[in-house]
């Protein structure tokens, strides 16, 4: 038997009762479109903005800038970091400005002498600059305490016509100068007692230290110092290039070896040294394009001979011609090296052993709208910026023993070439700096996470 249970409420009674449930339902439903569509739109922006530098914790910003260089010649070029003070050297001048804040601390000018050659090292906060009259060659050399811009001394020295490369270098409490222009053409004149040297003086007093003791036959081209030896490269009897290291203490030849053992190397071969300990040669012309064989060298505290590293390889093409894509640390070699992607060339980081020239790893980080523009190794630690024609550049930093990758972020400004190259990438704690050379460009330009 059914029960009938009767509702004396209307309709409208009863569509009262269920309005609140049926409004609550559509809030919620509203809210939760609201939220899906923010997250949306958020993760639209996030993946937009994510390559502008304007992401926190996922950009860097430019902190300062150095004032735009006046006229510039091509010579008397370096850069150092010291402490907290970055410095600059110019054919004029050299400049220093706090690491921090940009603001200019000190100038050293030669008087009306040219600056045409210094040291690519600072040992103890002290740097040597080679300078004279212009048209008249590097006749003075100079050191300077690159924490106040004070010379500490300077000397005279035998100039010549090729003062540009490896004319001084520091290492180990020394100042090394090699007297003459260091052509790699050797002639009888050349070849007599004095005329050519490797002297080497207290870096921080001038007092001379000792004249090394150069193979007979043999005069210097090239030096490079560090705390163990004095290196130099040679030209010979029989017009060949060797590598010759020296005691720091008095001077005495340790041993001279050939660059080459097994053909011998024609004195009219460029040259130059990457790095003093270990020695590194680089072998060859400057630009690829030049011709010709080019490798790099490694030696070892014996003079035996190490790593050989070619420029070209399955690996790529290193981009030894500049400066600012090679760096040595820690007994390996890192280097910027082109190589042919599927639509034209890609960049990517590669590192080797300097011991054995073996490939230890590498790392694709530019595609064919950015190039790899300059890197810097130091502290266990890569950094390398990437510059693009189409999006922004960014700055990658590696763990230098293994390649895994520690940190990307994207650069709010430019870094690249629309006011000069880059001839150097400095690091100081959170900072990366980007060093330029020539007429008319920012020779510093620092920046910092965002």
């Amino acid at each position: 038997m059914s029960t009938q249970v009767n509702d004396d409420r209307t309709s409208d009674d009863r569509t009262a009762d269920r309005a609140p449930l049926s409004w609550g339902r559509r809030l919620l439903g509203v809210l939760v479109l609201g939220g899906v569509a923010l997250i949306l739109v958020g993760g639209v922006a996030a993946i937009f903005m994510s390559g502008s530098g304007y992401v926190p914790g996922f950009s860097m910003k430019t902190a300062w800038e150095a004032p735009h260089d006046r006229a510039a010649a091509e010579h008397g070029n370096g850069d150092w970091l010291v402490g907290d003070t970055v410095v600059r050297s110019r054919f004029d001048a050299v400049t220093a400005f706090d690491v921090r804040s940009g603001k200019k601390r000190w100038e050293y000018v030669p008087g009306r002498a040219d600056i045409c050659s210094v040291s690519t090292a600072a040992d103890d906060s002290v740097a040597l600059i080679a300078y004279g009259e212009p048209d008249k060659g590097c006749a003075t050399v100079a050191a300077l305490d690159l924490t106040n811009g004070r010379e500490l001394w300077h000397t005279s020295r035998l100039p010549g016509s090729a003062d540009a490369t490896d004319v001084v270098a520091t290492g180990g409490g020394l100042a090394v100068l090699r007297d003459s222009g260091g052509s790699s053409e050797v002639t009888e004149s050349q070849k007599q007692p004095g005329v050519q040297a490797v002297r080497a003086f207290d870096l921080r007093t001038g007092a001379p230290r000792w004249k090394a003791a150069v193979p007979k036959g043999c005069v210097p081209v090239r030096v490079a110092a560090a705390a163990k030896q004095v290196h130099a490269v040679v030209a010979c009897d029989r017009d060949e290039l060797k590598l010759a290291a020296f005691d720091p203490a008095d001077g005495k030849e340790r041993w001279t070896v050939p660059l080459d053992a097994r053909r011998g190397m024609a004195a009219g071969t460029g040259v130059s040294f990457l790095s003093a300990e270990p020695a590194v040669v680089q072998v060859g012309q400057t630009q690829l394009t030049d011709g010709g064989a080019q490798y790099l060298l490694a030696f070892g505290q014996d003079g035996r001979p190490q790593g050989r590293i070619d420029l070209v390889g399955g690996y790529g093409r290193i981009s030894s011609e500049h400066p600012a894509k090679v760096s040595v640390a820690d007994g390996r070699l890192f280097a910027v090296a082109t190589y042919e992607g599927n639509q034209g060339d890609w960049e990517r980081v590669v590192v080797f052993d300097l011991a054995t020239g073996g490939e230890l790893w590498r790392a694709d980080i530019a595609g064919s709208w950015s190039e790899i523009i300059a890197l810097h190794a130091e502290g266990g630690r890569v950094t390398a910026v990437s510059a693009s024609s189409k999006y922004n550049d960014d700055v990658y930093v590696f763990d230098a023993a293994t390649g895994d990758e520690e940190d990307d972020r994207t650069l709010r400004d430019d870094v690249g070439d629309y006011e000069g190259d880059l001839q150097d990438l400095l690091t100081y704690e959170d900072l990366v700096i980007a060093v330029r050379w020539g007429e008319g460009v920012r020779p510093f330009s620092a920046y910092e996470p965002w």
